[in-house]
């Protein structure tokens, strides 16, 4: 009887085992099919010459997480930050970084006007005010999305900058920055894949004529 009972007991526990072994498999299938159907896409990506500046245009495709999204509609502003880095090839040490641009974008919601604002600012955004900032309202959150999702012959550096003789990299990265969000915010998103919104680039400088 004492046999019977203990084997039961141990073909028990190997159910149990292999049902959570699967639980935790699906879980984290599921989990890595969302983390690539909302991961951010790059496209359109190019760099142009204009004169004598460096523009850079890209399209930057992701979706908001429900989590983001009832966030903005609480009232807590979204700070996206574009990155671009202009580095030389060097074959005897590592490149040297020639450029670096910024484009930070605050997308809030205005509960009385029940409009979005967009502010764009080459710097970083603070409470303590927006500094010299391209500010846009929108009706709706797409269009407001689509305002921060496309950049549109960005000036990122002077030719000046950059010897034309000499072989260059350049990286773009795009990000949602969740170490602006308020303090409670910044500890409940940790390890949170809804909200990582992020996506880079790299390749050789290339520069076409802007047409």
């Amino acid at each position: 009887m004492t046999a019977f009972i203990t084997h039961c007991l141990r073909n028990a526990r190997l159910d149990l085992i292999g049902l959570l072994a699967c639980t935790c498999l699906l879980w984290g299938s599921a989990g890595a099919a969302r983390a690539q159907t909302d991961a951010a896409q790059i496209s359109g990506f190019k760099v142009e010459r204009a004169d004598d500046a460096i523009v850079l245009s890209a399209n930057v495709q992701f979706e908001l997480s429900t989590a983001v999204e009832d966030a903005l509609l609480k009232g807590v502003a979204m700070i996206f930050v574009a990155e671009a880095d202009i580095s030389r090839e060097r074959w005897y040490w590592t490149n040297k970084k020639m450029v670096h641009a910024e484009r930070h974008m605050r997308l809030a919601y205005q509960p009385l006007t029940r409009r979005w604002r967009l502010n764009v600012s080459s710097g970083k955004i603070t409470h303590a005010g927006l500094g010299l900032a391209l500010n846009q309202n929108f009706d709706a959150l797409p269009d407001a999305l689509a305002a921060v999702q496309r950049l549109s012959r960005w000036k990122i550096a002077e030719l000046s900058d950059l010897d034309l003789d000499q072989r260059h990299q350049i990286e773009f990265r795009f990000a949602l920055d969740v170490f602006q969000l308020p303090r409670p915010l910044q500890i409940g998103t940790l390890g949170q894949t809804d909200w990582d919104i992020s996506a880079s680039w790299r390749q050789a400088l290339v520069l076409e004529t802007v047409q």
